[in-house]
């Protein structure tokens, strides 16, 4: 294969590398990606780095490509094997590696795959993503004669979950869960964990198995989470808790089958974090509701809004050296204990620790947030590039007004009824919206206004169902 490569240009996405396989991404591509990562690495002052994949059928492919790449810059690369993405994560920090390189497809449908990068302990995004292809498609990359080693892991993570769990009140609890994997990359961890737990562990769809065969594996979806829904009202369980594909995000449900979304799992939390830190940051992106926001200047803590990304959120962290924080989509971070990485096993088990020590379990927890009205994400399709230029117009627009504004990542409106928001996807062709008010008269208001303004910009909102 020649030096000069140059990638398809819609692979390479803000947070990471991801693409249709045999389509617009090739095993060529993974080669390239691993000589270009491994230059990088190398003049980042590396030496080392770990190697993970999930469970999708061309992820075991995958990883014979990148390595063949990575090993021909000279950088020592250790295969960790299969397994969800923070396992991954925290072999770079359990091995001090000076990277990592997660090959999964995250929640999109079987037939994508990509690539999730650490440089050091960071992520790698943004700016360095764009310069890998420039790197390849320059033939701008080291040489030599890397090695490789393979390393079972698992058993030092499972360990390392293990850690912080409150065996004592889970054992007065005995709760019984539900544990949705999804047939996701988390699955074997999923059943390792459960075995050293009190009370009954219900498991669904735990094997690993790349074609996703009982439901898409992205919780933050509710149609997906119904199959643990029914079974949570079958088996009487207390509570139930979904991963997706690559096991770094997490739904939730109560014994009732009311989904617990993401900003409500980060504020009920929350309550443990600040009891041990007073006064701490706590990161939620712009998509989360006002009531997180409250409820965390409620507990004595400070709340901090910002972009929504996995990536921008655990440098957001870094910078503010918070203790937790976390989207709307379920990636959730916890620093407090633990590496500040988003690990949805890990954010589960210290779920069940704040649920075992609630007399009311999930249900009561969800309970005590005050009640809005809300939507889930709404996802409008556009053409390539549209999303940009419409939220870009619809800024514009406001900003001839008196409207309140938050620009920090597209554009949320915040009026008496409560407050709406349009954001441009860094990953796929859509308008991200959301809105809250206060009751749901209110959010018809509040959505008519969104409606609106997309309207002025030749696109049409949804009805509001």
């Amino acid at each position: 294969m020649p030096s000069n490569h140059q990638f398809n240009n819609t692979i390479l996405r803000e947070y990471d590398i991801r693409g249709i396989v045999g389509e617009t991404l090739l095993e060529q591509d993974a080669t390239a990606l691993g000589k270009a990562f491994g230059t990088m690495v190398l003049r980042n002052g590396g030496k080392k780095i770990c190697l993970g994949y999930d469970g999708r059928l061309s992820s075991p492919i995958m990883e014979k490509a990148i390595l063949e790449g990575l090993l021909s810059t000279g950088l020592d690369v250790v295969r960790i094997g299969l397994g969800p993405t923070p396992m991954l994560y925290y072999s770079v920090f359990e091995l001090d590696a000076d990277g990592g390189i997660m090959i999964t497809g995250s929640h999109n449908p079987s037939n994508y795959n990509g690539f999730k990068m650490m440089l050091g302990k960071g992520g790698c995004y943004g700016e360095q993503i764009q310069r890998l292809g420039k790197m390849s498609a320059e033939g701008d990359l080291e040489e030599g004669s890397g090695t490789s080693n393979k390393l079972n892991i698992f058993d030092r993570y499972i360990d390392r979950l293990i850690e912080d769990v409150d065996i004592d009140a889970l054992e007065k609890a005995n709760l019984t869960v539900g544990w949705d994997a999804g047939n996701g990359a988390a699955g074997d961890a999923i059943s390792a964990v459960t075995k050293r737990l009190p009370g009954r562990h219900v498991l669904l769809n735990e094997k690993i198995d790349g074609t996703f065969p009982s439901h898409h594996p992205d919780p933050t979806v509710a149609e997906n989470l119904v199959e643990l829904q029914e079974a949570i009202a079958d088996k009487s369980m207390d509570m139930g808790v979904a991963f997706d594909g690559d096991g770094d995000r997490i739904g939730a449900a109560d014994r009732g089958g009311e989904i617990i979304w993401g900003d409500q799992l980060l504020a009920i939390l929350s309550k443990d974090v600040l009891a041990d830190l007073p006064g701490s940051k706590i990161i939620a992106d712009i998509k989360c509701s006002q009531v997180l926001f409250d409820h965390i200047k409620l507990l004595g803590g400070e709340p901090v809004m910002w972009k929504t990304g996995h990536s921008l959120i655990k440098s957001k962290m870094v910078e503010l050296d918070a203790p937790l924080a976390g989207e709307m989509s379920g990636h959730i971070f916890f620093k407090h204990k633990f590496y500040g990485f988003d690990d949805a096993i890990y954010v589960a088990l210290r779920l069940l620790n704040t649920v075992a020590l609630e007399s009311g379990g999930l249900e009561a927890l969800r309970k005590s947030l005050p009640a809005v009205a809300n939507t889930p994400e709404i996802r409008i399709e556009c053409d390539e590039g549209r999303p940009f230029v419409v939220v870009d117009e619809v800024l514009a627009r406001l900003r001839k007004t008196d409207a309140v504004v938050n620009d920090l990542d597209g554009a949320r409106v915040q009026s008496e009824d409560g407050w709406w928001l349009i954001r441009a996807s860094n990953t796929q062709n859509v308008i991200v919206a959301r809105c809250e008010g206060k009751n749901r008269e209110a959010l018809h208001r509040v959505y008519a206004d969104l409606s609106a303004q997309l309207k002025l910009s030749d696109v049409e909102a949804p009805d509001l169902s």
